[in-house]
């Protein structure tokens, strides 16, 4: 018999329905939560505000409900983080994206950036916690540290990007991120990730989670071309 393959996960399966733009009303995120239901997405990823409303909207569905923490700076106090991240979760949110602080990473104050990472986990203890290194703002040394970091004070996944800097993911950087906590973490791309060639292509790079405002778009792409060919390779 030949070597066992893990089946990859569906597509969809990876996605993060996302809308965190400021003018976002209640019928945006009634159509976001639909739209998730409809394809779905692994979750939808708004902001806190509107937790309690998706729980509402998406009812019995699988799909989960995520919400940001630190948005989009990392600045908060670390006690502010994880207070935001506990309520939102009591609302039922499922999954914590949190900006680090990217001032004290910058600085070497390493200590100040795990006990950022540690107060907001101990918070949301049971649920996915991403962490958020904005990698637009660091070099590489600087990224492989903050993966390191976060591996080490019990983050699910490393993330790219908000979305809101001036650089969103990069194949290379979800590369370096996989390659430095290896199979066992989540490595989430978002950032500019619009249409299915670019979707496979951090697939490929080792995400094993997309954010992105595109996902109809994405999957739509999919069904009305092969673009099952920009998966040329194994995921790690």
């Amino acid at each position: 018999m030949g070597a066992h393959v893990a089946q990859r996960p569906a597509p969809e399966k990876l996605i993060d329905h996302t809308l965190l733009k400021a003018g976002a009303t209640s019928a945006d995120i009634e159509r976001l939560c639909a739209e998730a239901a409809k394809y779905g997405f692994m979750a939808v990823c708004v902001h806190p505000i509107h937790v309690e409303r998706c729980v509402r909207a998406l009812g019995t569905s699988r799909v989960h409900v995520g919400t940001v923490a630190g948005f989009p700076f990392g600045a908060q106090l670390p006690q502010a983080k994880a207070f935001a991240a506990a309520r939102a979760i009591e609302l039922g949110a499922r999954e914590i994206d949190v900006v680090l602080d990217i001032s004290a990473l910058l600085d070497g104050r390493l200590e100040d950036v795990a006990a950022d990472i540690r107060t907001v986990r101990k918070a949301c203890e049971g649920v996915v916690l991403k962490v958020i290194l904005e990698t637009c703002y660091l070099n590489d040394a600087q990224k492989r540290i903050a993966c390191r970091v976060a591996m080490a004070e019990g983050a699910d996944f490393v993330k790219t990007s908000t979305g809101i800097g001036p650089a969103g993911a990069t194949p290379e950087d979800v590369r370096l991120m996989r390659e430095t906590v290896g199979p066992e973490m989540g490595v989430k791309a978002a950032g500019g990730i619009r249409n299915a060639a670019t979707f496979w292509t951090m697939v490929r790079a080792g995400a094993n989670r997309i954010g992105t405002s595109s996902g109809v778009n994405i999957i739509e792409e999919m069904k009305n071309r092969d673009s099952h060919l920009f998966f040329s390779q194994e995921t790690p």
